[in-house]
């Protein structure tokens, strides 16, 4: 029983790992739908996996770098490689000129970012109650859920038909994730309302950008999120 006990959390974790790499390569084949159910089964394995570990009391130095190398693939590479399909259309050409290297490339500075956001957080010990900079769940379904709306139904074209703006949010979305501005976590230090008024806001305000513009919403909540932390920086602490 104490094996099961001691290594439960780290098995989910494992989950969220091969449900990562599941989604990588059907994002690579071309099958944005079971990509977007294995990022899902991700997010959720993810919250899972400390869950079990708080309340089994099986917190460990192999489960803090298990949850880092599995989010490393995860919420890591998948938005890499979720940018490069972006990207891909454009190959070698960018605003007229013909380039000696594929452009589609640049969009894996993500992962790049992703890796050493999630090293700075294991290194981190003010990260209990906020992060600082983006996490790279929410990166993931920033990126990510652009890609699917515009796939679902041509939402964003704007963005995903210009080359520049999609470099431009490369850019950022790497910044953001090593960024110091401090993010909401949904971790509670205290159960007074007045302490939870960015969560709250959070939750409410997300919940309302779904029900109006389903699938659309999705990258507009990280957007959302990303106002409501700035909004509320002094009060994360």
């Amino acid at each position: 029983m104490n094996f099961i006990k001691n290594n439960l959390a780290n098995a989910i974790t494992l989950g969220n790992l091969f449900s990562g790499c599941i989604g990588a390569i059907h994002l690579i084949s071309g099958d944005y739908q079971t990509t977007a159910i294995c990022i899902v089964l991700s997010l959720v394995l993810d919250f899972f996996d400390g869950f079990t570990a708080r309340a089994l009391k099986a917190n460990s130095n192999l489960g803090t770098q298990l949850d880092s190398l599995a989010d490393m693939v995860s919420f890591g590479l998948v938005p890499g490689l979720t940018m490069f399909k972006m990207l891909e259309p454009f190959e070698t050409d960018l605003f007229g000129m013909t380039l000696p290297f594929a452009i589609q490339y640049f969009g894996l500075l993500i992962t790049l970012f992703s890796c050493l956001r999630l090293a700075i957080f294991n290194l981190d010990a003010d990260q209990k109650y906020y992060f600082k900079g983006l996490n790279t769940p929410s990166n993931t379904i920033l990126i990510f859920g652009l890609f699917y709306a515009f796939k679902e139904n041509q939402s964003f074209e704007f963005l995903l038909n210009n080359e520049f703006a999609l470099i431009i949010l490369t850019v950022i979305s790497s910044w953001l994730l090593i960024s110091p501005i401090k993010m909401i976590a949904m971790k509670f230090k205290s159960m007074k309302l007045q302490d939870n008024y960015p969560k709250i806001a959070l939750l409410v305000g997300s919940v309302i950008i779904l029900v109006i513009f389903k699938t659309v919403g999705i990258p507009m909540v990280i957007l959302y999120y990303i106002l409501i932390s700035i909004i509320f920086q002094k009060q994360l602490k």
